[in-house]
């Protein structure tokens, strides 16, 4: 999927462009019906669907220090889209400059700069300009003006709760991963690259792998049942969350993965993390021994929880 990093740069996108717009944390439902919705104009009018985003979020610029955690690294939101079947995305550098860039004149940089813009498509209650002063009610006076049409997609809503990125961020919160599984459409997962860490799960007969992520929300700390993804290689493993009171005085939370029946030198990769199963609070043992035997007893009940799955 190309990957434009400037408005101008839409002029490369041939055909009539769809935008889709939209900060898309965590790329739930409610973003992916947005996409959607941009897929299936593109298709009726011939043209070239695009996903307008921005990195970093928006948060962090504008609330330094107060932002939530993010739910979706940039990095995988564009993969995400690009599962989805999104042709190209256009990602919007947000600093303090873009902030100030007032809505109306936002609208008319991306018009401008596309051979034609043919439609945007948005969340009913997206906002976006300065102050927040755009809305779906802005872009369609402005499409009626500048010749593009404006779609106001209606929230997703599950077992009559709206699908939002802070209704996914209390439910990881509280680590009920089944509703975070559902809201999302998919199972919570952080990517990130492998550090080298102490060894101190090799010496204990399981290595783990130590993960540098971007940000993204923890679940709450303790053990997890895991898949991972390397190299287009799925894996099975088990997980810890927390601050590894066993074997460090940090506290700095971490996360670290066992993988099964896995030996390469993986460190310096790529590799994504998606939670399946909660097992058990993070404890502090009384030593390697208990830590080793705890280890094991997890290992085995993750398997399980791994294969039933994959048998459902």
């Amino acid at each position: 999927m190309p990957i434009l990093r400037s408005i101008d740069a839409l002029a490369e996108i041939e055909r009539p462009v769809v935008l889709a717009a939209g900060v898309f944390d965590g790329m739930h439902l409610g973003h992916q019906a947005v996409l959607r919705a941009a897929l299936a104009q593109s298709e009726k009018t011939g043209g070239t669907a695009v996903a307008l985003t921005f990195d970093p979020h928006p948060a962090a610029v504008l609330r330094p220090g107060k932002s939530p955690r993010i739910l979706t690294s940039t990095e995988l939101k564009l993969r995400l889209m690009a599962e989805l079947g999104v042709p190209a995305a256009l990602v919007v550098e947000f600093n303090a400059a873009f902030a100030a860039v007032e809505a109306g004149d936002f609208i008319r940089h991306l018009h401008a700069s596309a051979k034609k813009l043919a439609g945007i498509c948005v969340g009913e209650g997206w906002r976006f300009g300065h102050a927040r002063k755009g809305d779906a009610a802005l872009l369609r006076s402005l499409g009626s003006e500048l010749g593009f049409s404006t779609t106001s997609v209606e929230p997703v809503e599950i077992d009559g709760a709206v699908v939002s990125s802070t209704s996914i961020r209390a439910a990881l919160e509280s680590g009920d991963l089944a509703t975070v599984s559902k809201l999302l459409g998919r199972d919570y997962a952080i990517p990130g690259t492998v550090l080298r860490g102490r060894g101190m799960g090799r010496q204990l007969g399981f290595p783990t792998a130590n993960i540098g992520n971007h940000g993204e929300q923890f679940p709450p700390d303790g053990v997890y049942a895991v898949r991972a993804s390397l190299d287009g290689e799925s894996l099975g493993g088990v997980a810890n969350i927390g601050v590894r009171p066993t074997v460090t005085d940090s506290r700095e939370r971490a996360l670290e993965v066992h993988l099964f029946d896995f030996s390469r030198d993986i460190y310096g990769s790529e590799i994504e993390v998606a939670f399946l199963h909660y097992l058990r609070p993070e404890k502090k043992f009384s030593g390697p021994g208990e830590l080793r035997r705890a280890i094991e007893t997890d290992a085995t009940t993750a398997r399980g929880i791994l294969s039933s799955r994959q048998a459902a």
